[in-house]
């Protein structure tokens, strides 16, 4: 029997070289539309699959392959006797080698304006048919979804055969390559019907790249991104200068980012495990960075910097008289680069995008042991009016201070206590098993500058605990969601204190 290879790409980068290489190898080429056309135009001879079918092509291009002769010869076994003697009796010769990726469903979606017909008509059925009928037969089919593979499979071949090893690893990458394939089409589909999770969660992520380990030396670790709606995230960050961001790194400035997204001024985020440290706004960048490091200049040591505004010599300047990790920012002054690549290690990354906003689509994963929660992001403030609940109602001043802490707070993990003015962070106390923890811890690291801030928490008070040590510590306004079974409690200490209290009627848990 004759050997034979079929090959349909709509990804034909180096393709003619592999082709060629496999006729010189004494390979029958079997191809179809743009990819035969593509072939002949090299000068490589092609056999049309319509002519091994006997079938014309039909129902503009739907059904081209779907044929017992391909997929006889695809999947039946040589070591066995009858499937050798069924291909004999029907006059089907062996497809050896296969080379296939499927029509492009993920650039189709990512178009402007894509209606949902072209997007069907860019769901590939024949492809992911042969090439999973190849994957089945791998010990005695070659199959190729990555043109990265194709020179590895050539010198196989070239060798006398290709291991079944290698065809193995082969046969791994078309499930893989199906599976992603699936789950983009699904979720793509689910999306045009409801935004409701489905009963059984299936999502697929792109490597981004290798990481040196996890959150400790011990533990692996790779970055993925998802397929599509990843701009505006870390994802699609470029990376300028420093050594390679670790999984800390990466997680940090995560959360650096989603802060950073609810300011549209000036602003500078700075992050320490996965904790806003300082945050300020101003003018100008310059001035921010100056505010955010002032909030907190011993925690910001050795943290992640996020801003919303070309860094430019002067903030370069104060970023270089410490050690920081890494900045993120939507661009860099050619003398600011000067001054921040002259240390080896920080990391810079530039994000062309980096104010836009977070899709509403994305889900948010938490893994736990055995299984996966999933929710929709929390990408939502507050209600739409602040509920003035206590005598005193806050100044226009505390009102602009209790919209920048809540914004703040909404990204500390839970229990979480934001002391601010209306451009700067005073004191953050983060994670605590209780409310009131949380607020000593910010009050301690505010110190002097404490009185006359505002309070922001990311969920109600359960006692009055909190105002009372707030008071105490000068603080003139609150701003918390309300809801608690004592609210009146809170409240009543508020009037005895002349604080301003709000509820915004929307808590913000960070787990």
């Amino acid at each position: 029997m004759k050997k034979q290879a079929l090959i349909s790409v709509s990804d034909k980068t180096g393709v003619c070289e592999f082709a060629k290489g496999l006729a010189e190898l004494g390979y029958e080429i079997l191809s179809t539309g743009g990819t035969a056309t593509a072939l002949k135009n090299a000068g490589i001879a092609v056999t049309n699959v319509s002519d091994v079918t006997g079938f014309p092509e039909c129902l503009d291009g739907r059904v081209k392959t779907l044929h017992p002769k391909i997929h006889a010869g695809i999947l039946a076994m040589r070591s066995n006797p009858e499937h050798v003697e069924t291909l004999e009796t029907l006059g089907i010769d062996p497809i050896d080698v296969i080379a296939i990726n499927l029509y492009p469903f993920k650039a189709t979606i990512q178009k402007p304006g894509v209606s949902l017909e072209e997007a069907i008509e860019n769901i590939d059925i024949g492809g992911p048919t042969m090439i999973r009928a190849a994957a089945k037969n791998y010990q005695d089919v070659a199959v190729v979804v990555d043109p990265a593979d194709y020179t590895t499979v050539l010198e196989g071949l070239k060798a006398g055969s290709l291991d079944k090893a290698a065809r193995f690893r082969l046969a791994l990458k078309v499930f893989e390559h199906t599976a992603a394939y699936d789950a983009l089409i699904s979720t793509y589909i689910r999306k045009q019907i409801t935004d409701d999770l489905p009963e059984t969660f299936t999502a697929t992520f792109e490597k981004v790249q290798d990481l040196r380990y996890g959150e400790n030396p011990h533990q692996n670790a790779i970055f993925y991104r998802e397929p599509v709606g990843y701009q505006g995230t870390l994802a699609a960050a470029k990376q300028l200068h420093g050594k390679e961001l670790s999984f800390n790194n990466i997680n940090d400035t995560n959360g650096a980012l989603a802060l950073l997204k609810e300011f549209t001024e000036p602003t500078v985020v700075a992050v320490k495990h996965a904790n806003p440290c300082g945050v300020g706004t101003a003018e100008t960048i310059s001035e921010a960075y100056a505010r955010a490091y002032e909030a907190d200049p011993v925690s910001i040591f050795g943290g992640i910097l996020a801003a919303n505004r070309e860094i430019d010599a002067a903030t370069a300047e104060q970023i270089a008289k410490i050690f920081i990790e890494v900045v993120v920012a939507p661009s860099y002054t050619k003398e600011a680069l000067d001054i921040l690549t002259v240390k080896p290690n920080i990391r810079l990354l530039t994000l062309d995008d980096i104010s836009r906003p977070l899709s509403a689509e994305m889900l948010d994963y938490k893994k736990v042991a055995g299984g996966l929660l999933v929710q929709t992001i929390d990408d939502q403030l507050r209600t739409d009016e602040l509920k003035v609940v206590t005598d005193r109602a806050p100044t226009e001043e505390e009102l602009k201070a209790m919209e920048f802490g809540w914004k703040i707070v909404k990204h500390v993990r839970s229990n979480a206590i934001v002391l601010t003015t209306a451009n700067q962070t005073v004191g953050v106390g983060p994670g605590q098993t209780n409310r009131v923890g949380a607020l000593e811890i910010a009050i301690r690291q505010g110190g002097d500058k404490v009185a006359g801030s505002v309070l922001a928490s990311d969920a109600f008070f359960p006692f009055d605990d909190c105002v009372e040590a707030a008071a105490a510590a000068g603080v003139t306004a609150i701003i918390q969601p309300g809801g608690s079974v004592r609210d009146a409690d809170s409240i009543k200490k508020c009037n005895e204190h002349n604080i301003a209290m709000v509820f915004t009627g929307m808590r913000h848990f960070k787990h």
